[in-house]
């Protein structure tokens, strides 16, 4: 899907810049142009298409339908399967978590699906297929969806909506200006260049947290060595498995980039539920992802958000050691 987008920034870190590939340097940079052209994009379209649905379909009533537990808590099973068909990391769910919480969407399930899409897609579940087979692939598929479902009930039930940002609370009270927009009928080529307006507007604020964002994780990819992580969760230490989580937030990465890494860690002897633990603790948390986040939530609510996730993984890897 982004192929074309790697392309550009090989060819312009490589060839126009002439930085040797494989080099510390290279892959930071690299990684810094490719991640911040492809989160700008992604949030310029997931919000311009969630302004069309804001436009064109009912949103109050389906929060007040998901708003008054009618599912008996399916909503969400169904927030976490989304997050599943959605091949995002980390960084790149955000985009859309915004969308939900502009829409109105309860946080609790907004937060399911943020807590799932970075952990479970497509991509983990082939790689997991390949390399640790259907057995383990299965119990980690599963242990994600309840994973994303536990976190964002129990976030959910904290009411931490007053500690989303001025910024987020401004765009849920002027909802009334679209739903104005909506009843006079406007046709989708009238409404259109208000709703990319808006999209403009949205990726004009966050651009500065999704640089400094990228930033820091391109850092961490580039120059941050695997074998530093593998000297400290290489042993059965009960620490492990915590130390295992903390230590991954700052490799940021996506599945497709950790789960080889993965690989080498158990060939080496790291328990395979250390291993998961810490793969988790780079594709489910991230500091990009917190720089982020900081638009549209304040710290305090980043702190709880990360420290309920990094509890549940660091249980989860306790649980893979066990029966695995």
């Amino acid at each position: 899907m982004f192929d074309w987008l790697q392309n550009f920034a090989d060819w312009l870190i490589y060839s126009v810049f002439a930085i040797e590939q494989h080099s510390k340097l290279g892959d930071a940079l690299n990684f810094f142009v490719f991640d911040t052209l492809k989160i700008a994009l992604l949030l310029f379209l997931i919000t311009t298409v969630m302004g069309i649905v804001n436009s064109y379909f009912p949103v109050e009533k389906v929060r007040n339908f998901l708003s008054r537990n009618k599912l008996y808590g399916l909503e969400y099973l169904f927030a976490s399967s989304f997050g599943v068909i959605t091949p995002f990391c980390s960084c790149s769910s955000v985009p859309l978590f915004i969308g939900f919480v502009k829409g109105g969407i309860p946080l609790g399930i907004t937060f399911t699906y943020l807590i799932t899409a970075p952990l479970v897609n497509e991509v983990a579940i082939a790689l997991f297929l390949g390399t640790f087979g259907f057995k383990i692939t299965a119990i980690y598929v599963g242990t994600g969806i309840l994973l994303g479902i536990i976190g964002g009930y129990t976030l959910g039930k904290l009411k931490l909506e007053k500690h989303l940002s001025p910024w987020v609370q401004s765009m849920i009270n002027n909802s009334h200006t679209e739903e104005e927009l909506t009843e006079e009928k406007l046709s989708l080529s009238e409404r259109f260049p208000d709703i990319l307006k808006e999209a403009y507007t949205i990726v004009k604020g966050v651009s500065p947290y999704i640089i400094i964002g990228i930033a820091i994780g391109g850092l961490m990819h580039g120059f941050v060595p695997t074998g530093f992580f593998e000297n400290y969760i290489n042993k059965g230490q009960w620490y492990a498995v915590p130390l295992a989580v903390i230590m991954g937030v700052p490799m940021y990465s996506n599945a497709a980039g950790v789960i080889p890494i993965i690989q080498v860690l158990v060939a080496k002897g790291v328990p395979l539920g250390t291993a998961i633990a810490f793969m988790m603790g780079v594709i489910g948390l991230s500091l990009p992802e917190a720089m982020l986040l900081k638009k549209v939530m304040n710290w305090k609510l980043i702190a709880i958000y990360f420290g309920t996730i990094a509890f549940f993984m660091i249980v989860s890897g306790y649980i893979f050691n066990i029966i695995l």
